[in-house]
């Protein structure tokens, strides 16, 4: 049976196009490492080399000269991704088939790659790394395909090892917290006891620290893990995480605030009765003992001390808050009606600490309305504008100016500044792409650029006017209402 596939395996290959067998010496043998066949165009196997009947079970000696190359795949004949090239079907065939696992080749023209799990493969199943491109001749037409494999098993194995570790620090996290309610619990009763307080009070102020320490590096961690699957939004992430130990920390002050409360109310009642106690040398000890702690004065500072405290929690919070409006990622579908001044005010939180020591923000708003607009992306150009303005301004703190008016049907905004301004020559290039007068390794000459791409895809204009020595002003109109692509002119 052999003798006679490999007999009519010869005769196929007698009978195939020179084409065909003038590309085959340099594309098959038995050395290539990876699992390699070739099909002509009447889809019948030409070449079946040794990693394929490796890999595949089946030789090469019953499989050249049949058109039998679904088998070792599927348990019913259909395509293989070979025979999709040598169709030329429209990808509308291939989806069919494939389900949204396959892409065109970025570097061969007509090919095609997919990933897939096949299960009649070993004892378990493979996933395999499959690639298909059209073999052409000297003339450049097709006369067959290729088709190559890669296993691809261990590393989907790694895969799921990955999010079972993902799975695992979130379960940590939830340990941690668990925890931290518990050292809550006991810090609740502790307060009650008067004649321990400071004591008992830094003893769980420690213990909620070293807590804090432990689900803060668990929730690294995990922060970490997630970077690893997909680092686009890894500054969303990074707020989202922040954001939690700010809430419980803030909702542990709201409760310690209380308790505060009720133990200066315990401590006034003491005082009140310290008077009426009738042993004189216990009298004494306690007036000594309020006279060492200071508590007139503690009575007096630790309500200012939590104030701060907790105003200094609510400005973290609306700065990672900040931190997620300005990273979240926008495509071009997402248009939606925005309050600008919204965004610029978040913006400039963002930017606080590359301007505070430069120069104070004048805001000075005008009546706008709502603009349809991609928020984030408008974001950005006021962001690069504010910065290139703080780094213009020299060693005596200076001045940054933001105007916002409705013009007609269009919403103007400016950004002024009194730095160092822009020289004459370089006033018709600030736009071009990598061009800056910064120092080497100071800036990308990236931001100008992008932000004139920003505008004009909001079909809006951005204009500039400089004077050396006196400072430089940005002037960007939007129109209020975004018209469809296919509306315009």
């Amino acid at each position: 049976m052999n003798n006679e596939r490999s007999e009519t395996a010869v005769n196929a290959n007698c009978n195939r196009p020179p084409s065909l067998t003038a590309v085959s010496p340099f594309s098959f043998t038995d050395g290539n490492p990876a699992p390699t066949f070739v099909i002509d165009l009447d889809h019948v196997i030409t070449h079946w080399n040794k990693a394929c009947e490796q890999m595949l079970g089946r030789s090469a000696a019953e499989m050249i000269g049949t058109s039998d190359q679904w088998q070792p795949f599927y348990e019913k004949a259909r395509p293989v991704m070979a025979d999709f090239v040598v169709s030329g079907v429209g990808e509308e065939l291939v989806d069919a088939y494939y389900k949204d696992k396959f892409r065109r080749s970025a570097s061969i023209p007509d090919a095609y790659e997919a990933e897939d799990f096949f299960r009649q493969l070993g004892e378990s199943g493979r996933w395999l790394s499959v690639s298909a491109a059209p073999l052409r001749n000297e003339q450049g037409v097709v006369v067959g395909a290729i088709q190559v494999m890669q296993d691809i098993t261990r590393q989907k194995l790694a895969e799921l090892s990955l999010y079972q570790t993902q799975l695992h620090l979130e379960q940590l996290v939830a340990n941690r917290t668990d925890q931290l309610a518990r050292a809550n619990a006991l810090l609740e009763e502790d307060v009650k006891q008067r004649e321990v307080v400071e004591t008992q009070l830094l003893v769980r102020n420690a213990e909620l620290t070293e807590l804090n320490a432990k689900l803060s590096t668990a929730q690294a961690q995990l922060v970490q893990s997630e970077k690893l699957a997909s680092i686009g939004q890894l500054a969303a992430g990074v707020a989202h995480e922040i954001n939690n130990p700010i809430g419980y920390i803030f909702s542990n002050f709201n409760s310690l605030s209380t308790y505060l409360e009720r133990l200066f109310a315990m401590l006034a009642a003491y005082e009140a009765a310290e008077a009426k106690v009738a042993d004189r040398q216990v009298a004494d000890g306690l007036a000594a003992m309020r006279k060492k702690v200071e508590l007139d004065f503690l009575k007096e500072d630790i309500p200012v001390l939590m104030s701060e405290s907790q105003e200094g929690i609510v400005r973290v919070r609306k700065i990672v808050q900040d931190l997620k409006d300005f990273s979240r990622v926008q495509d071009d579908s997402d248009w939606q009606w925005a309050d600008l001044h919204q965004g610029i005010d978040a913006t400039l939180n963002i930017v606080n600490n590359e301007v505070k020591y430069k120069a104070d923000i004048v805001k000075q708003y005008g009546d706008l309305p709502e603009v349809e607009c991609l928020p984030s992306e408008i974001n950005q150009v006021v962001m690069n504008i504010v910065v290139n303005a703080a780094h213009s301004i020299g060693p005596a703190r200076g001045a940054i100016t933001i105007r916002t008016k409705a013009v007609g049907d269009r919403a103007v905004l400016e950004i002024s500044d009194n730095g160092s301004g822009i020289a004459k020559e370089n006033l018709a290039r600030i736009f071009d792409p990598f061009f800056t007068t910064k120092p080497v390794g100071k800036g990308t000459g990236l931001g100008l650029s992008l932000s004139y791409g920003i505008i004009q895809k909001h079909r809006g204009q951005i204009e500039v006017e400089s004077e050396l020595g006196k400072g430089t002003t940005f002037r960007i109109s939007l129109p209020i209402r975004h018209a469809a692509p296919e509306a315009q002119p």
